[in-house]
């Protein structure tokens, strides 16, 4: 087995291609070991001392680590995680675990211009990120204010700010009259 790694925008982030499916649909965000404990895949990555997160896409995993350590001395390890994992025929996901697209459910008067969010969101913005080793998911929409909540390489990386800002913001209000402003909501 070959994995590949690519770095990404948030440099306590790297990402790793195992060359084969994570996730079948959806993703899975574990901001934590506690969080890791319906993955067996995220448990064993998250034995490597130093990894402070774990995000799953449809083909990649991407680990955030402490300040405090080196990619050198952890990158073997992680690699050396994932090909075990997949050599031992587990599951990425525990039993009866679902990995969500991250959607929460709106009704109502706005349910339309949520609707549209959605559809935006899902086909111009998470594509676009996933190759960045992240995701965004929508958590709401308020008299004109988009709650965005940023996982994976998205969460914690220095040009999270200007992306939601500059480049998700923007493209929000351009298609969608009601939107004003895009916020981030952490979780």
């Amino acid at each position: 087995m070959f994995i590949q790694t690519e770095s990404t925008p948030n440099p306590a982030t790297l990402k790793f291609l195992p060359g084969q499916t994570v996730l079948e649909a959806g993703t899975a965000d574990f901001p934590n070991a506690e969080a890791a404990e319906k993955s067996p895949l995220a448990t064993r990555i998250f034995g490597v001392a130093g990894v402070t997160g774990v995000f799953f896409g449809n083909d990649f995993v991407t680990v955030t680590k402490s300040d405090d350590v080196q990619w050198d001395h952890i990158k073997p390890a992680i690699l050396g995680a994932v090909m075990e994992h997949y050599q031992s025929d587990q599951p990425v996901m525990g039993a009866n675990v679902d990995a969500g697209a991250g959607h929460a459910e709106h009704t109502g008067e706005d349910a339309e211009i949520v609707h549209q969010i959605k559809d935006l969101l899902d086909s111009r913005v998470r594509p676009a990120v996933a190759q960045d080793g992240g995701d965004i998911t929508f958590h709401g929409f308020d008299k004109g204010i988009v709650y965005l909540h940023m996982q994976g390489a998205c969460a914690g990386c220095p040009s999270s700010t200007i992306t939601l800002k500059m480049g998700i913001e923007n493209l929000l209000r351009h298609y969608i009259p009601e939107v004003i402003e895009v916020r981030p909501v952490a979780i």
